[in-house]
């Protein structure tokens, strides 16, 4: 039977619409499925990794200057003369390889009252090791570092704040709370006396834990920041102290 010509086009228009909202309908489901999954947290947050790890402590006049060291035993021994100068105390974090290497600067750092840390053996990946190798990284520089140091280490810092279940449970299984930063002078990459000194005192306030390494401009600048924390009633004190 043939279809009168308007009801050929009603037929048509009828078909454009209905492809219409089944394209609607499509593009908003995919719209809905792409924002719910930007907004879903990441895998880390989702499996309660990041509640394991202490980003900040709990004094209300104190900082504490994180020291991550895996080079510089000059530059290390000149910070203990200026926090000498200026009674401060703050925590090292040593990589394993460079503490064996520099037994008498660690001896130093420890005889001055100033608290370590381990920063593993070879500033591995920890997120990319397994809950063995994590504890052969973090085992064998706790082992060593209570030896030479002569006290219990119980903070851990990983490298470049890399970090995944294997290496908490390593941690917490040595008995070692595992610390990150709340402030960040990222020395090791703009050598800038100035920008350290801003990154290191701008809205800085109690609890807050300071990130740096042992450069030149590091130690350049260091005066001034624990000049700048004295004039605002900040005290520095180890991680330990804070936590």
């Amino acid at each position: 039977m043939k279809i009168p010509p308007v009801e050929v086009n009603y037929l048509k228009k009828l078909s454009s619409r209905a492809v219409a909202v089944i394209t609607n309908l499509a593009l908003s489901l995919i719209l809905i499925v792409v924002g719910t999954v930007c907004f879903l947290p990441s895998a880390g947050a989702a499996s309660g990794l990041e509640d394991r790890v202490i980003r900040k402590g709990t004094s209300k006049e104190g900082v504490s200057l994180m020291i991550n060291v895996y080079w510089g035993a000059e530059e290390v021994l000149k910070m203990l003369d200026i926090f000498g100068q200026y009674g401060a105390r703050a925590t090292f974090f040593l990589g394993g390889s460079w503490a064996d290497d520099n037994v008498s600067c660690v001896r130093e750092i420890a005889a001055r009252g100033h608290e370590i840390g381990s920063h593993g053996y070879f500033h591995r990946a920890h997120d990319t090791l397994d809950l063995e190798g994590n504890n052969r990284e973090i085992g064998a520089s706790v082992e060593f570092l209570n030896l030479i140091a002569g006290r219990p280490v119980t903070l851990f810092a990983p490298p470049s704040g890399a970090y995944n279940d294997a290496t908490l449970e390593a941690a917490e299984g040595m008995g070692l709370k595992t610390v990150l930063w709340s402030k960040d002078t990222v020395d090791w990459r703009d050598k800038d006396a100035e920008t350290v000194f801003r990154r290191a005192t701008e809205g800085i306030e109690g609890g807050d834990l300071v990130l740096m390494h042992p450069m030149p401009h590091t130690v350049e600048a260091l005066p001034r920041i624990l000049a700048y924390y004295r004039a605002h009633g900040l005290s520095v004190i180890p991680v330990g102290e804070n936590l």
